[in-house]
């Protein structure tokens, strides 16, 4: 393996809207299977990538139910990179920002996922080796 580093990663997009959410989640699997430390700062609509409740659904139509459409959830994925974190003896710290959540109405994250706020952000800015801001685009 090569050297350990500190990767931060912020994120704003939410689920479904773009492929920027589903490259950021590729982005953090890869540093986690190659052991490194990720930090991920979810605010804006990205807190709802670990919510709770997401619930997958059938394609009326394509003519598939719920089991054939078998529709990825991020929840899903958020809870595959703790997997992928603690297999590669590496660490994922995921924070919501905790107004974002409330704005939102989205506050039961799956597990490993805590509330947090704009010192968080800071705490792994100044921890990380690099930063990467995977913006909204209007």
């Amino acid at each position: 393996m090569t050297e350990r580093k500190t990767l931060t990663f912020v994120l704003m997009d939410p689920p479904f809207e773009s492929a920027r959410s589903t490259t950021a989640l590729r982005l953090i699997d890869a540093a986690l299977r190659r052991g490194h430390y990720v930090n991920v700062f979810a605010y804006e609509g990205a807190v709802h990538l670990a919510f709770a409740h997401q619930q997958p659904h059938p394609n009326a139509v394509h003519g598939r139910n719920v089991e054939e459409e078998d529709h990825p959830l991020p929840r899903q994925w958020i809870a595959a990179l703790q997997v992928a974190a603690e297999a590669a003896n590496a660490r994922l710290e995921w924070v919501n920002c905790g107004l974002c959540v409330d704005e939102r109405g989205v506050a039961e994250s799956i597990a490993g996922v805590r509330r947090g706020g704009p010192p968080d952000l800071a705490r792994f800015v100044e921890e990380s080796d690099n930063t990467l801001v995977i913006p909204v685009r209007d």
